[in-house]
């Protein structure tokens, strides 16, 4: 092999060969970091406005959460899709046909990015009132969610693009992409907001501009790619046959994702009801099981990659170790993540806020959720396997009805009757239980016909 070809393939990891646990790790951590790390961003938004700004315009930026959520993730579910798409396609040995798949899959992230601008820009007041946004919240929250949306073109190129690098084993350099537009973030908040005495403006307008950044890194990055994994923009095409496979495993997905958002919603339609306090604190404590989150989901995200290339080559008993590996290390690394955040509490949150009832109901909110993120685990990382065998709509409407419908069924029941924070926020743990096990049983059941 020579130098170029060398060059061109060290990015790639062998998912069909050798030993898993190693390689689960190192394609999970780049994955992790990068959420977390765009996470880490999102937060500095926050802190920015939390502390040169005012608490209501941490409230205005936080209240935003869930509607933006709720709109983006249909169209960020279909990049799970991407993952096993191309994933079968190199453990089938059909590598001639990944130039077309990529072509594809650009072309569609683009035309979803086209679809959600103008969506939320027309549904961007309505969901917030519906959402019972107090009115000292409402003007600077619409604001700065129709700011928001004008990046959604550039978040769909992103995450489309940065999937189509996984599937081939490169969790690398979305992470340099994303490393390099979040300090360019940072740099803008405190650019706009400090030096330029903006508001949650100034943090929207960062936003958009560092998406544009890591969009365009993506975008170069598959442009240079040599051989099958090369983006030509002047022949984006789609070819319908990856379609099928991009949208049975990406819908799915993205439904859940949708269904979730809407329970959230509801959620923050709940939190809203306490007043702003509740929703700036809300808002601080959401960061910290995000990042523990993101563990799960990075270890979700390898076991439908590593499972779709397995099951594509025949080879079953990794797929069953790949559950076993992604389960174990998922779940121990989220736990230690959670318990970093709940012991260093008193410092963390000092970052976003020094109002003491924001603090207080931050507090709360990492008691019950943070601390208790493992649960989500328990369906994510069996649901991932299940996608990479090509099983996606089962453990969604699992998923939906497990966590979901319960928690919207819990808040019109149990909540309405015990109307406290606390109260509220057990929604998650409870619901966390129910699916967890849930789509443990499902997955054995499937397990044993797919691979038998």
């Amino acid at each position: 092999m020579d130098t170029k070809e060398e060059k061109m393939r060290s990015h790639d990891m062998d998912m069909l060969n050798g030993p898993l646990a190693g390689k689960i790790f190192l394609f999970s951590l780049p994955l992790a970091l990068t959420s977390i790390l765009q996470q880490l961003f999102n937060s500095a938004d926050l802190a920015v406005v939390g502390r040169f700004s005012s608490s209501t315009a941490l409230a205005a930026v936080g209240d935003n959460s869930a509607p933006i959520n709720l709109i983006v993730s249909l169209f960020v579910g279909l990049s799970l899709g991407v993952n096993v798409v191309i994933g079968m396609l190199i453990g089938q040995g059909k590598k001639e046909k990944i130039r077309e798949a990529v072509s594809t899959i650009y072309l569609v992230a683009i035309l979803s990015g086209l679809i959600l601008l103008p969506t939320g820009e027309l549904v961007a007041r309505p969901l917030l009132s519906a959402m019972g946004t107090p009115e000292d919240v409402m003007g600077l929250a619409l604001l700065y969610l129709r700011i928001y949306f004008f990046a959604t073109p550039f978040i769909m190129i992103y995450n489309f693009g940065s999937a189509i690098l996984r599937a081939r084993g490169d969790s690398a350099r979305p992470l340099i992409a994303l490393a390099v537009s979040g300090v360019i973030n940072i740099g803008l908040n405190l650019f706009f907001v400090i030096g330029f005495h903006m508001s949650v403006d100034g943090v929207a307008y960062a936003t958009v501009i560092s998406n544009i950044i890591s969009s365009v890194l993506v975008t170069v990055f598959l442009i240079r790619e040599k051989g099958e994994f090369h983006l030509s923009l002047r022949h984006l095409k789609i070819h319908r046959e990856y379609l099928s496979t991009l949208f049975r495993i990406g819908i799915p997905a993205g439904l859940q994702g949708m269904v979730f958002s809407l329970s959230n919603v509801v959620i923050q339609w709940a939190i809203n009801s306490f007043g702003s306090s509740a929703i700036a604190g809300s808002t601080a404590g959401q960061n910290f099981e995000f990042m523990a989150y993101f563990i799960v989901n990075a270890f979700s995200q390898a076991a439908v990659t590593f499972t779709a290339q397995n099951y594509g080559a025949g080879k079953y008993d990794r797929c069953r170790r790949v559950y076993v590996l992604s389960m174990l290390l998922g779940e121990a690394l989220t736990f230690a993540l959670s318990m970093a955040f709940w012991f260093g509490k008193d410092i963390l949150l000092q970052l976003f806020t020094t109002d003491p009832e924001v603090i207080s109901f931050a507090v709360v909110r990492m008691f019950w959720v943070s601390n208790l993120e493992i649960g989500t685990g328990t369906y994510e990382i069996p649901g991932g396997c299940l996608r990479g065998m090509g099983i996606s709509m089962a453990p969604t409407l699992v998923v939906i009805f497990g966590s979901c419908v319960f928690r919207l069924i819990y808040i019109a029941t149990f909540f309405a009757s015990h109307h406290t924070f606390t109260t509220l926020l057990m929604a998650y743990p409870i619901s966390w239980a129910i699916t967890g096990i849930s789509v443990q049983l499902m997955y054995f059941i499937m397990r044993r016909k797919k691979l038998a």
